[in-house]
């Protein structure tokens, strides 16, 4: 590890585990329509920068338009490898994703998504997390050629996490 990391101990450290949740949300204007949804991470450090793990993520929506009401529920389960950069308490990270997307308002497919965002140390192990991920979606490898251009989703997540 860097020697700033070491001297402040700030951070994570090869062999550690991250635990985060994260949450995201929106509305129109006069909140009869909008979405929620909540992601838990769980990953291990391969090295000091280098992370592997697992996500999960449940969303609902409300929908509320021209005399009808409309609710959903979906989710989708990825596995996940960020890379993250700097040894200060503002670390960015770009990384990649791959999964599969389900549930009441999407066609059930795969995907694989890039990644980017930030953690902000707090303290020595608990962080801030702003992400953003692009998602394109296949329904077979034939499809997944075409979907980076064609079949896109933005998610994005702000949350809370911990080093153990």
């Amino acid at each position: 590890m860097a020697a700033s990391a070491q001297s402040s101990n700030i951070g994570p450290v090869e062999g550690e585990r991250e635990f985060s949740l994260s949450g995201t949300g929106s509305n129109d204007r006069d909140f009869n329509s909008g979405s929620f949804g909540v992601s838990g991470d769980l990953g291990w450090y391969l090295n000091d920068n280098m992370v592997a793990g697992v996500r999960q993520s449940i969303n609902y929506a409300d929908i509320e338009g021209e005399g009808v009401t409309d609710d959903f529920w979906n989710g989708s389960t990825r596995g996940y490898l960020n890379h993250h950069f700097l040894d200060n308490r503002a670390r960015p990270f770009v990384g990649a994703s791959l999964g599969g997307i389900y549930g009441d308002g999407v066609k059930d497919s795969a995907f694989a998504g890039l990644e980017t965002g930030i953690k902000y140390y707090v303290r020595s192990k608990t962080f801030i997390l702003a992400r953003a991920e692009y998602q394109f979606l296949f329904s077979d490898t034939d499809d997944a050629t075409d979907a980076f251009q064609d079949d896109g989703i933005w998610a994005y997540t702000v949350g809370l996490g911990y080093h153990f």
